[in-house]
């Protein structure tokens, strides 16, 4: 049954880009167990404007697990201690009364600290503006069996396609790899027809582009699919590699 706890957050301060950040402490009561995480940065907010404070800067749209805007490292793990969620989809009865809740923004090169929490995650739409499209003209939307579609390979596309983009994957990465979000994007068009006539110029151009924005290798440790809230499998990442090389070999 929910309640209302006490908790101390260690939440992330960082004024800029360019600024030196640090830990800051707060002490948070009477916090309903039934409130979600984000919920509860908004009571924290409350009490700091109350107090004539700045309050926490973090991102947040949807709030129901569908935009990926809500990213944040809740005590070690990309979008909290709970499986196959957002942190807006993240509540309080995770936590216990007395807890100590460390709160930080993503941590990569790619994504650059904004303030506080907020961090830019404008590369993954760089990524997608190389390649992850249909650019060619399939016409208006046809009947639903008009174009065959292996069942197996249609799944997989959806499965690919549930990737929101919102980087936990590359937050839990020790390299802070983008694989898995170019695999899923790849995977998702690969599978399809209608991405097929393309298929090549993507792979090459999203991999090009994920280099050169800063984003690690893959090391295969599995990480970015435990962490992913929409369970994006790792095997679509086999898949980015072998579009990948078939490219290299049309070259």
């Amino acid at each position: 049954m929910d309640k209302n706890i006490n908790i101390k957050l260690r939440i992330w301060r960082q004024k800029g880009p360019k600024e030196k950040g640090a830990f800051e402490t707060y002490e948070l009561n009477n916090v309903y167990q039934g409130s979600s995480f984000l919920e509860m940065l908004d009571m924290l907010n409350d009490k700091l404007i109350g107090e004539g404070k700045e309050p926490v800067a973090y991102d947040h749209d949807c709030r129901e697990g569908i935009c990926g805007m809500c990213s944040l490292y809740v005590n070690g793990h990309p979008h909290g201690p709970d499986e196959e969620i957002t942190t807006c989809q993240l509540y309080m009865r995770k936590f216990n009364d007395g807890d100590t809740i460390t709160v930080e923004p993503w941590r990569s090169s790619g994504f650059p600290v904004i303030k506080d929490l907020m961090v830019d995650r404008s590369a993954f739409d760089k990524i997608i503006q190389a390649g992850g499209y249909i650019s060619v003209n399939t016409g208006g939307s046809p009947d639903a069996n008009t174009i065959p579609v292996n069942k197996d390979k249609a799944e997989a596309a959806m499965d690919a396609a549930a990737c929101i983009g919102c980087g936990a994957c590359v937050a839990a990465c020790k390299n802070g790899s983008a694989m898995l979000f170019v695999a899923a994007k790849v995977s998702h068009l690969a599978l399809l027809p209608q991405g097929r006539t393309e298929a090549a110029r993507r792979a090459k151009a999203m991999v090009a582009k994920m280099d050169e924005l800063g984003f690690g290798n893959c090391t295969n440790t599995g990480a970015c699919e435990v962490e992913c809230p929409k369970n994006i499998s790792i095997t679509n990442i086999a898949r980015l590699n072998r579009e990948f090389l078939k490219a290299k070999f049309q070259d």
